[in-house]
């Protein structure tokens, strides 16, 4: 699917009445396991991918790193894909040359966010922001490589630094730069996600997993505060870590995973998922007689 299908088919959704919640992912058959599950989108978590390298998220990816990644992601799926562009990978000249890229690679949406290089994930502590200037020229440049099509993200890191009012101040900044959706990361409180949503009247984003600075609230009340898209960035990840360090106790103790077996799914379904049968089926059509 390219940028313009897939950006259609997420601004149409934008314009239902539920929020699109799309769970991080981190690689294809992350991915694959959302669009099977029936998610309507899913999102191409740069925590994520860069944990599943064995790196923090602490802006050590390339824009390399991440196209590889995305673009197995895509391929994987027939739904949406909204990719995390960190800072753009630099100033404004940068940024025009990872959006033209993200859009090669079929993305539907991208984030680009307000701080400093090297950046941290927004839910760590210490984050330093450009100012709003610097960030509403990437955000033009940014709209300029992509065209109209792609939605364009901007998520701002200044709740925790600057403080609620700058928040609101650099989102409109930021929408009048281009932002088609506005992401005020990491708010701690009901009543701070509350307040960005009276004081935001544009589209907005929210970032909702277990553990994180921001608190758990219903997607129903979250809809009646006019959050648009609710990203879940991480628990799916943590969720398989889990699962692979009990898987690998069990191999520990007993020398294979039959106590496991339960919530493990079988050879037959995985080879399900990855869609083996649909492979041998081109491979027989395609092959010598």
């Amino acid at each position: 699917m390219n940028t313009a299908t897939a950006a259609g088919r997420l601004r149409a959704l934008l314009g239902r009445e539920a929020p699109i919640v799309a769970p991080g992912v981190f690689d294809g058959l992350s991915a694959r396991l959302v669009a099977r599950a029936g998610f309507a989108a899913v999102y191409a978590s740069g925590g994520a991918i860069a944990r599943s390298m064995s790196l923090p998220d602490l802006g050590l990816l390339s824009m390399s790193d991440m196209l590889a990644r995305l673009s197995s992601i895509v391929d994987a799926v027939d739904i949406p894909v909204i990719a995390d562009a960190d800072t753009g990978y630099g100033n404004a000249l940068n940024v025009q040359r990872a959006v033209r890229a993200f859009c090669r690679a079929g993305v539907a949406a991208l984030h680009l966010e307000d701080q400093d290089f090297p950046k941290r994930c927004g839910h760590y502590d210490d984050k330093a922001l450009i100012s709003a200037g610097e960030m509403a020229g990437k955000l033009r440049a940014a709209r300029d490589a992509a065209g109209a099509e792609l939605v364009l993200i901007a998520r701002t890191d200044a709740l925790a630094v600057e403080g609620l009012d700058a928040a609101v101040e650099r989102a409109a900044a930021y929408v009048a730069a281009g932002a088609d959706v506005i992401f005020v990361e990491a708010p701690t409180s009901e009543e701070q996600i509350a307040q960005i949503a009276r004081r935001v009247p544009h589209p907005k984003l929210i970032n909702m997993f277990q553990g994180g600075k921001t608190p758990l609230v219903p997607l129903a009340r979250l809809a009646a505060l006019g959050y648009r898209i609710v990203i879940v960035p991480s628990d799916l990840q943590r969720a398989s870590i889990g699962a692979m360090q009990a898987v690998l106790g069990d191999i520990a103790r007993d020398g294979n995973s039959a106590t496991y077996a339960g919530p493990m799914p079988t050879f037959a379904e995985r080879e399900t998922i990855v869609g083996t049968a649909d492979f041998l089926r081109l491979d027989k059509r395609y092959g010598s007689d």
